[in-house]
């Protein structure tokens, strides 16, 4: 008997949160009609990629800021609803944004 089945013996009215009775996906981004704006800006001598101009949720964003750091190995930060990502990576993570269906717009060099 595993650690799961003791659970159940002992809460059997629980629900687990892994299951979803609504079918939605619990990791789903809301999308947006406009493009996210993907900057390049040099900050103290510094290469940073600035993603800005999500329409949704907050929470969503600082979830997709999450992945993207996870993603591309690098620092980052989640400011003032703009996602900041140390190093110039601009093309993979447009090559990224737009796998999952956004529509992302250059600015900048």
């Amino acid at each position: 008997m595993d650690l799961q089945d003791q659970l159940k013996k002992m809460f059997p009215d629980h629900v687990s949160e892994d299951i979803n009775e609504e079918g939605e996906e619990k990791d789903s981004i809301w999308m947006q009609d406009d493009p996210i704006i993907c900057k390049y800006e040099k900050r103290k001598g510094k290469p940073i990629t600035i993603l800005e101009g999500y329409t949704g949720a907050t929470e969503d964003f600082k979830l997709l800021a999450k992945e993207l750091k996870q993603t591309l190995s690098v620092g980052g930060s989640f400011k003032d609803d703009k996602i900041i990502i140390q190093g110039d990576y601009r093309d993979k993570i447009m090559q990224l944004l737009k796998a999952k269906g956004f529509n992302v717009k250059r600015v900048g060099g």
